[in-house]
Protein backbone atom coordinates (compact mmCIF):
# COMPACT_ATOMS: atom_id res chain seq x y z
CA UNK A 1 0.00 0.00 0.00
CA UNK A 2 1.09 3.58 -0.58
CA UNK A 3 1.28 5.80 2.51
CA UNK A 4 1.50 9.53 3.09
CA UNK A 5 2.16 10.26 6.76
CA UNK A 6 2.04 13.70 8.38
CA UNK A 7 2.72 14.33 12.05
CA UNK A 8 2.32 17.29 14.38
CA UNK A 9 4.16 17.26 17.71
CA UNK A 10 3.44 19.86 20.39
CA UNK A 11 6.53 21.98 21.05
CA UNK A 12 6.72 21.71 24.83
CA UNK A 13 9.49 20.42 27.14
CA UNK A 14 9.12 16.77 26.06
CA UNK A 15 8.13 17.62 22.49
CA UNK A 16 11.69 17.74 21.12
CA UNK A 17 12.37 14.15 22.22
CA UNK A 18 9.03 12.95 20.87
CA UNK A 19 9.67 14.75 17.57
CA UNK A 20 13.15 13.17 17.18
CA UNK A 21 11.87 9.68 17.95
CA UNK A 22 8.91 10.11 15.60
CA UNK A 23 11.15 11.40 12.80
CA UNK A 24 13.64 8.53 13.15
CA UNK A 25 10.87 5.94 13.21
CA UNK A 26 9.18 7.34 10.11
CA UNK A 27 12.54 7.56 8.31
CA UNK A 28 13.07 3.81 8.89
CA UNK A 29 9.97 2.95 6.87
CA UNK A 30 9.24 5.88 4.56
CA UNK A 31 10.89 8.61 2.47
CA UNK A 32 11.19 12.03 4.11
CA UNK A 33 9.51 14.63 1.88
CA UNK A 34 9.13 17.84 3.89
CA UNK A 35 9.54 18.72 7.58
CA UNK A 36 7.03 16.28 9.11
CA UNK A 37 5.81 14.63 5.90
CA UNK A 38 6.79 11.15 4.72
CA UNK A 39 5.63 8.88 1.91
CA UNK A 40 6.31 5.45 0.49
CA UNK A 41 5.11 1.93 -0.21
CA UNK A 42 4.68 -0.41 2.75
CA UNK A 43 3.47 -3.95 3.22
CA UNK A 44 0.61 -4.41 5.67
CA UNK A 45 3.09 -5.93 8.15
CA UNK A 46 5.49 -2.97 7.94
CA UNK A 47 2.58 -0.56 8.31
CA UNK A 48 1.56 -2.34 11.50
CA UNK A 49 5.16 -2.21 12.78
CA UNK A 50 5.35 1.52 12.01
CA UNK A 51 2.11 2.20 13.90
CA UNK A 52 3.25 0.12 16.87
CA UNK A 53 6.56 1.98 17.11
CA UNK A 54 4.92 5.39 16.74
CA UNK A 55 2.41 4.56 19.47
CA UNK A 56 5.35 4.21 21.89
CA UNK A 57 6.27 7.89 21.44
CA UNK A 58 3.13 9.82 20.57
CA UNK A 59 1.33 11.51 23.42
CA UNK A 60 -2.32 10.97 22.52
CA UNK A 61 -3.43 14.08 24.37
CA UNK A 62 -0.89 16.42 22.68
CA UNK A 63 0.40 15.00 19.39
CA UNK A 64 -1.18 13.76 16.19
CA UNK A 65 -0.34 11.63 13.17
CA UNK A 66 -2.39 11.63 10.00
CA UNK A 67 -2.00 8.74 7.54
CA UNK A 68 -3.38 8.70 4.00
CA UNK A 69 -3.48 5.19 2.52
CA UNK A 70 -3.93 4.11 -1.07
CA UNK A 71 -3.62 0.78 -2.83
CA UNK A 72 -0.94 2.17 -5.11
CA UNK A 73 0.87 5.44 -5.81
CA UNK A 74 -0.54 5.49 -9.36
CA UNK A 75 -3.96 6.34 -7.90
CA UNK A 76 -2.57 9.53 -6.40
CA UNK A 77 -1.97 12.71 -8.36
CA UNK A 78 0.81 14.97 -7.06
CA UNK A 79 0.93 18.67 -7.77
CA UNK A 80 3.73 20.96 -6.62
CA UNK A 81 3.41 24.66 -5.94
CA UNK A 82 6.75 26.43 -5.58
CA UNK A 83 10.01 24.49 -5.51
CA UNK A 84 9.73 20.97 -6.89
CA UNK A 85 11.77 18.58 -4.77
CA UNK A 86 10.47 15.11 -5.60
CA UNK A 87 12.64 12.88 -3.42
CA UNK A 88 10.70 9.80 -4.44
CA UNK A 89 11.27 10.22 -8.15
CA UNK A 90 13.56 7.70 -9.85
CA UNK A 91 14.31 10.13 -12.67
CA UNK A 92 16.85 12.95 -12.42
Amino acid sequence: MYIILVYDILADDAGARVSRKTFKTCKKYLTHIQKSVFEGNLTELNYMKLKTELNEYIRRDKDSILVFRSRDEKWLEKEYLGIVDDKTSNFF
